[in-house]
């Protein structure tokens, strides 16, 4: 066993580092996305009653995935002696220290990790570009002029550089304040709508169809996971050791976000009933005030854009490129990088616009092994060694075993779905 005395924090060096509110603003901004719009839709599949407990269920296990990624880092920085054990690291040190079966693969592991990743905040930043692309294009096309989606696909992938070329999580921060102050004033705008005519309560099942419930649950692991941005704002806090526990920044984030999402999505559903659309904005009338929102989540989506990109160029220059610290101009080929990666996301955009299905397929791989499976064999393997346990009747290894099959479960599941969505969108 390492030295119990041992304080990582204590040995982090950060550069930049953020405020514990800096880090609160960057957590709303990085999980209250798209995903909202969706939420009533959710609620159809689920019932009002039903889907609320799961609703709050499916976060609090998502949260937990997200501590245990903490804790299991900052637990593998205590045993190398080092300030900070990246996701990849705490994944290679972890499987070292695991079953003789886990040890064939712990390097691949790292690497594992890197790429879903990757792929996962790379996709949403196609995502993002064609969301913002296909609102403004909506409101234009009834206000001025039509024009293909491609067009403003790369109007905005161009506009969105000089945010983009923003090297430090702090100086976003205030681009993440501006864009969730108009989010909900969005909300603030659909609720304009929702409360009006609201129907008895009663007209709603309280419970959906259980054959559905996939659905829901498809819906609310998008709108709620975001592993990325989360893991780089705690390693940019100046008081890191405030994130977790309870009533830490990521809990009290966590709670904002579940009381937005369960209002959200019950009252969305509550007043549309079986014709909610898949995004809420589809079922506001055709008028000035409803383009407005329009225009105002656009905005949002957009300045929101750079900290999903952050992930990506932060891993390939801390992970790859300039692991050892030693690049010649490292300031400058960052930004050369960062404009590559957004022509790449804008030509990406351009050339396939309706990359959903496609895309899903990209988050279901992904979110099943970041929130859940990836954290789970994290613990299982860092306590594996003599010298440690997995608590009072193996309580923690039998939580982490259920949340490996939880997350295969979903991996098969949402991979199905989406390969059926995949062949009939494209087969048609």
């Amino acid at each position: 066993m390492t030295d119990s005395s041992y304080d990582p924090y204590q040995n982090r060096n950060v550069e930049k580092p953020i405020s514990n509110f800096g880090a609160f603003i960057s957590l709303i901004k990085c999980v209250i996305g798209t995903g909202i719009l969706a939420l009533p839709l959710a609620f159809k599949f689920s019932g009002t009653l039903l889907g609320i407990p799961l609703l709050i269920l499916t976060a609090i296990l998502l949260i937990h995935g997200i501590q245990l990624i903490v804790i299991c880092m900052v637990e593998c920085s205590r045993r190398m002696q080092i300030g900070y054990a990246t996701y990849p690291d705490a994944m290679v040190y972890s499987f070292s220290q695991g079953p003789k079966c886990f040890r064939y693969f712990s390097k691949a592991a790292g690497y594992l990790a890197d790429v879903v990743l990757c792929l996962s905040h790379y996709g949403i930043c196609v995502v993002y570009l064609v969301f913002v692309s296909s609102n403004i294009k909506s409101v234009m096309d009834h206000y001025a002029f039509e024009a293909d989606i491609r067009y403003y696909i790369g109007i905005f992938g161009l506009l969105s550089l000089p945010f983009f070329c923003i090297l430090h999580l702090k100086y976003l921060i205030p681009l993440n304040f501006l864009a969730n102050i108009l989010l909900y004033i969005a909300f603030g705008m659909i609720f304009h709508y929702i409360f009006q005519d609201l129907p008895s309560f009663t007209d709603r099942p309280f419970v959906g169809d259980p054959m559905k419930l996939p659905l829901f649950f498809g819906i609310v692991l998008f709108s709620v996971s975001s592993v990325g941005v989360m893991l780089a704002v705690e390693s940019k806090m100046a008081k890191p050791q405030k994130f977790i526990g309870w009533f830490g920044i990521l809990d009290l984030a966590a709670l904002l976000v579940v009381v937005s999402y369960v209002l959200f999505g019950v009252f969305g559903y509550w007043h549309y009933g079986d014709e909610v659309a898949a995004s809420l904005t589809l079922n506001l009338p055709d008028e000035p005030l409803a383009h407005a929102i329009q225009v105002i989540i656009a905005i949002d989506i957009f300045l929101s854009f750079p900290l999903s990109g952050y992930v990506v160029i932060n891993i390939i220059m801390t992970h790859c490129w300039n692991k050892n610290g030693d690049l010649e101009n490292p300031v400058l080929k960052e930004i050369l990088l960062r404009i590559c990666f957004v022509l790449v996301g804008t030509l990406n955009g351009v050339a396939f616009p309706d990359l959903g299905p496609l895309l899903a397929l990209t988050g279901a791989f992904t979110i099943s092994l970041l929130n859940l499976v990836f954290p789970a064999l994290l613990e299982i393997c860092l306590y594996y060694p003599e010298g440690f346990n997995y608590g009072i009747l193996k309580w923690k290894l039998i939580k982490d075993i259920i949340m490996v099959i939880f997350g295969v479960i979903i991996l098969i599941q949402g991979t199905i779905v989406s390969i059926i969505d995949i062949v009939e969108y494209y087969g048609a």
